[in-house]
C-alpha cells in the first residue's frame, strides 16, 4: 500500500518528551523568589524560634537506685539487708500464736482433750506464726502466717 500523498510517514515513533509535551523551557511549578524578595510559600522557610531560650549547658546529675527484690519470709531465718538500718543481717525469729494454733486447740477440744491436752498447740513452734525482726535495730521486717 502506498501512503497518502498529503501526510508524510514518520520513520520512528515520537520521543517521550514529544509525546508527553515536556519541553526544556517548561516553567517551574513553584515560583522562585527573585533577589531581595522573601519567599511567601508555605513550608519554604520556617518562622524564627520564639519559644524558650536555648538550654544552658548544666551538668547532668546521675543517681543510681538499687531496687531490692521482695523477700519471702518462711519459718527459717533469712539473710537480707535491713531496710531500716541498711546492714546485712540474718533475721531473728519470734513465734506468736496464730490461726493454726487456735484451730488446732479447738480441734483437740472437739476430740475430747479438755483436761489440758488441748493447750499443747501453744507449746509447738511449728504451729505458730513467725515474725522476722532485725537483730541490730529490732525493726519488724516481715511475718510468715501459717494460715
Amino acid at each position: 500500500m502506498s501512503a497518502p500523498s498529503g501526510n508524510p510517514v514518520p520513520s520512528a515513533p515520537p520521543s517521550y518528551e514529544e509525546a508527553v509535551g515536556i519541553s526544556m523551557n517548561y516553567p517551574h511549578p513553584y515560583p522562585i523568589p527573585g533577589p531581595g524578595q522573601k519567599p511567601d510559600g508555605k513550608g519554604m522557610n520556617p518562622p524564627p524560634h520564639t519559644g524558650l531560650p536555648p538550654p544552658a549547658n548544666n551538668p547532668i546529675t546521675v543517681q543510681t537506685v538499687y531496687v531490692q527484690q521482695p523477700v519471702l519470709f518462711y519459718d527459717r531465718p533469712v539473710q537480707m539487708c535491713c531496710p531500716s538500718c541498711n546492714q546485712m543481717i540474718v533475721t531473728r525469729l519470734s513465734y506468736d500464736s496464730g490461726a493454726l494454733t487456735w484451730l488446732s486447740c479447738g480441734g483437740l477440744c472437739l476430740m475430747g482433750c479438755i483436761a489440758g491436752c488441748c493447750l499443747i498447740p501453744f507449746c509447738i513452734d511449728a504451729l505458730k506464726d513467725v515474725d522476722h525482726t532485725c537483730p541490730k535495730c529490732s525493726a519488724l521486717l516481715g511475718s510468715y502466717k501459717r494460715l
